[in-house]
């Protein structure tokens, strides 16, 4: 496995864990959702990914256009993003925040086995 893919790797799964952990903060109303790391560290490190998925996707000349795995994987991205500004910022209540945060989850889940099965039916390739 190349660095690149490892990067890309790691930065998937340190997403989802601070994607959680601020989840779960906001559910505890913790004040810890306001300190400045929390708020600049998610940004860093979806640049980190989302650059290093660019690049894997030229190096491996990796078109959405003849993937469909890879373009269900954006779109999913896209959703993800949605869902967790709504979790984490847009929505009026904890209840909408709780439910969009898990939604969230789902679809990073989703994005994962779509990565890695290369299939755009995520979880249903699997039964």
């Amino acid at each position: 496995m190349g660095t690149l893919k490892i990067i890309h790797m790691s930065c998937a799964l340190l997403a989802l864990a601070g994607f959680t952990l601020r989840g779960v903060w906001m559910l505890a109303d913790s004040p810890l959702l306001q300190r400045r790391w929390v708020k600049i560290a998610p940004h860093i490190i979806d640049t980190l990914l989302l650059g290093s998925a660019l690049v894997l996707a030229v190096q491996m000349h990796l078109s959405p256009t003849q993937q469909p795995w890879l373009l269900a994987k954006i779109l999913a991205l896209v959703l993800y993003i949605g869902l967790g500004t709504v979790a984490l910022k847009r929505g009026k209540t904890k209840t909408v925040r709780g439910v969009a945060w898990v939604a969230a989850l789902m679809v990073f889940g989703y994005i994962m086995v779509v990565a890695t099965i290369k299939s755009p039916w995520g979880y249903l390739a699997l039964l």
